[in-house]
């Protein structure tokens, strides 16, 4: 399985910490932000490549970042998009679909964003994936509160997990099941990716296409229980230093790679 990483966002909402600094490398908790993340990759034994999608801007950074890593074998590729401003991006979608045409993608595809902040494990969540193969999934928590619930994107969801409706940012929410920014894509699935590069003009979020995905295939939601935050701003950052500085440090064997 690989995983990619959406690291490429200029966090303008976080200025100027963002500055000269990419939000993935914010520490949180005495370490990096996408050292979270990593942690919780590396207890999946079925991830043998993990792709962290950066800009042209902030490459640098990650590199500097990376180098200082104890290594065994390669494992993390860096990849830039290029891009050197906020107007240039090329969004979640368009630096995901970068990765799978440079790499020629063609096994299962985790997909992350590189702002998460969560303390569950992932095992669970990639069972249940491929339990609903050939379909995609993604990772929900009940933010159990609808006003809080309009930030973010919100599923219906039937009994049996699938999705009935997938909705960025409602004034008026379906329900308080928040979308995590965690998703899992089966192979047989990349296809639909593909196709909705192909025929959309909308290269921005992964919840556009979930909401283009759910009325083309079936899509799954799997609730995770935990503590969650999506890191967008100075309430959610200051936020996640609270919560996570009460969490032990877990030392991580990061291995990796360069492109």
């Amino acid at each position: 399985m690989k995983v990619v990483l959406l690291c490429a966002g200029y966090g303008t909402r976080l200025r100027p910490l963002t500055e000269n600094q990419p939000k993935p490398l914010l520490s949180v908790a005495g370490r990096p932000l996408l050292e979270h993340l990593l942690e919780k990759i590396e207890e999946i034994p079925a991830v043998d490549r993990v792709f962290v999608v950066t800009n042209g801007r902030f490459h640098s950074r990650f590199n500097d970042w990376l180098a200082k890593k104890q290594t065994t074998t390669d494992r993390i590729e860096l990849v830039s998009d290029g891009t050197r401003s906020e107007e240039e991006r090329l969004g979640a979608i368009g630096d995901l679909g970068l990765v799978r045409r440079k790499f020629a993608i063609q096994d299962d595809l985790a997909v992350l964003a590189g702002d998460n902040l969560f303390d569950f494990s992932l095992r669970d969540f990639f069972g249940f994936a491929e339990s609903r193969r050939p379909h995609v999934s993604l990772g929900v928590v009940d933010v159990r509160d609808r006003d809080r619930a309009s930030r973010y994107g919100i599923v219906r969801i039937g009994p049996d997990g699938k999705i009935a409706e997938f909705v960025e940012k409602p004034k008026v929410p379906p329900s308080t099941l928040a979308s995590t920014g965690i998703y899992w894509f089966a192979r047989e699935s990349l296809d639909l990716l593909d196709r909705y590069i192909r025929e959309s003009d909308n290269a921005d979020r992964i919840g556009d296409f979930i909401h283009w995905l759910v009325k083309e295939d079936a899509v799954y939601a799997y609730p995770f229980e935990g503590k969650w935050l999506d890191i967008g701003d100075f309430d959610t950052y200051r936020e996640a230093e609270r919560l996570f500085s009460k969490t032990p440090v877990k030392q991580t064997r990061i291995r990796k790679g360069r492109s």
